[in-house]
């Protein structure tokens, strides 16, 4: 299951091989502020995309609800289930509850921080589908999956209970996300899709009696790295869990892509038993090459705390920026023309070309023409062109993808 902020990230979703993306519309949703958020008139485009992929969509309504948008929030899953919207990602009542009276399958979101047999058994009343919280062990995950087959827990379809996991992306020092400290802070409140994530930062403590200050471990100690299992993703397997999500619908499209395409790439990998350490390293290299906060294994192995960044922001080994746009494709002859808005295109330059049809298009630059001649590179203001291996659209936007020299 991959993160959708965007057109162009469902698009590159789809193209990785995701089974099912999970999004926001308005402001009912946990990414509200940092998604390029969808509308409600957005919503049956989504589902027609998904469909004729045959991918499952999952809407996210899982921010805290108030009295005064309970009829916002029926009418939003009215237009879901009309628009034929796989499911509804919930954990307050006034929303699985309406799911149940009007047929509208619904999953129990981590923020219900679903940890032992009995949640599930209560939980089954009103969903096939529950995402345990990111507290427990793949131990404990693996003791709920078997009591689900041995008792036979079933949903309101009838089927055994599947169990979700994330499997990548943020994390949060609070339990299930369930944090204060944006809104104490800043009046963002994270329970409602608006954190402005404070924690992320680094902190001094001043001694109120003097001027000295300390810097806190010189760490930033409330931002976990970002939680990565594809190191151990067969142990997440054989402890029996079915959906295994990415984190990340405030990510950009490559990311969506590139963590989308080695998760699956090592869900096949164990199936047909070619699943390696070599593999895994070079999945782990690729998976740097996008955002990240660096990486550890969360809890799921039994560690009782957690791992916190270094640095803030990203720590990906690869930028992309911003060089212009396609301004002509002539698919007869899979030539795409760019107008470079800044900057300059150089022979073996690696590119990204995105855009809300094309999803993500990567290369590597073997040839640019201009004036329909030969040359090494194309400067601020030109117009070029270049062969690609796949269709892109006019408008779609056009940058470099470069290593990042690390000053640290």
């Amino acid at each position: 299951m991959s993160p959708v902020g965007s057109y162009e990230s469902l698009m590159a979703a789809i193209q990785a091989g995701a089974g099912s993306v999970y999004f926001g519309v308005g402001n009912m949703n946990m990414r509200s502020r940092s998604a390029a958020n969808f509308t409600n008139e957005d919503l049956q485009k989504i589902t027609d995309i998904c469909k004729e992929h045959h991918v499952r969509s999952y809407l996210t309504v899982n921010t805290i609800i108030y009295n005064n948008e309970v009829n916002e929030v029926h009418q939003l899953i009215d237009l879901a289930k009309q628009c034929e919207v796989s499911a509804i990602i919930a954990f307050d009542w006034a929303v699985i509850q309406y799911c149940r009276k009007i047929g509208m399958e619904v999953h129990i979101s981590t923020q219900c921080n679903i940890t032992n047999i009995e949640a599930v058994r209560f939980y089954a009343q009103f969903a096939d589908v529950m995402v345990l919280a990111r507290e427990v062990t793949l131990a404990q995950a693996a003791d709920i999956c078997k009591s689900i087959k041995d008792e036979h827990i079933c949903g309101p379809s009838g089927q055994l209970v599947q169990i979700e996991m994330f499997v990548h992306g943020a994390l949060c020092m609070a339990v299930s996300g369930k944090c204060y400290l944006s809104l104490d802070n800043l009046g963002y409140s994270a329970n409602r899709g608006a954190c402005l994530q404070p924690c992320r930062r680094k902190y001094r403590v001043k001694d109120d009696e003097s001027d000295m200050e300390l810097l806190v471990d010189g760490k930033y100690i409330m931002s976990p790295k970002d939680l990565c299992t594809i190191g151990f993703l067969d142990k997440v397997i054989k402890a029996g869990v079915s959906i295994l999500k990415i984190e990340g619908r405030g990510r950009s499209a490559e990311y969506v892509k590139m963590v989308t395409a080695c998760y699956h790439e090592a869900l096949q990998a164990i199936e047909d038993g070619s699943f390696t350490q070599e593999k895994v390293n070079q999945w782990m290299d690729k998976l740097r090459s996008v955002y990240n906060r660096d990486f550890w294994d969360g809890y799921y192995l039994g560690r009782t705390m957690g791992e916190w960044t270094e640095r803030y922001g990203s720590q990906a080994t690869r930028v992309k920026t911003h060089i212009g746009k396609i301004t002509n494709y002539y698919a007869n002859i899979g030539v795409a023309e760019i107008y470079v808005e800044t900057g300059s295109l150089n022979l073996g330059e690696n590119i990204l070309i995105s855009g809300p049809t094309t999803g993500v298009y990567e290369a590597v630059l073997n040839e640019i023409r201009v004036d329909l001649k030969p040359t090494d590179h194309a400067d601020k203001g030109v117009y070029c062109s270049i062969p690609t291996t796949e269709l892109v659209r006019r408008g779609d936007k056009v940058y470099k993808w470069t290593d990042v020299i690390d000053e640290f």
